[in-house]
């Protein structure tokens, strides 16, 4: 068994897409849109075959950036240490938001902690 997909709700489609393809090389399929329900999103393929479903529909609210009972983090494996520091960095230099600098936690990941385009916790990890 694999988990086929996880989803994630947005609140600009086009911004989302644009940042997990620049940052992590995922691949966008072409959208899909439900014009009954105002509803439109992306499929985005990883090298692995791993996908993140990007939707956005206006009826879903803002949700609070606080840890609740839930899905917390998507964790990006970059293949070395140098690949977290180094897109750690880059993510920095462009403006966003590092929750967690890298380090190697109790459990042995090596790993930073950023924040996506709708503070979305996001791991980087090895």
């Amino acid at each position: 068994m694999k988990i086929e997909h996880v989803a994630l709700w947005t609140s600009d489609l086009e911004r989302s897409k644009l940042f997990y393809e620049t940052y992590f090389g995922g691949q966008a399929n072409a959208k899909y849109i439900n014009p009954i329900k105002q509803f439109e999103s992306y499929f985005l393929t990883f090298d692995d075959g791993a996908r993140l479903e990007l939707m956005q529909m206006p009826t879903i609210a803002d949700s609070t950036p606080h840890q609740t009972i839930g899905w917390i983090h998507i964790a990006m494996s970059v293949g070395s240490k140098l690949e977290v520091d180094a897109l750690t960095e880059r993510l920095r230099h462009d403006g966003y938001t590092i929750e967690g600098e890298p380090r190697t936690t109790g459990d042995g990941y090596y790993e930073s902690v950023i924040l996506d385009p709708d503070g979305n916790r996001i791991e980087i990890t090895v």
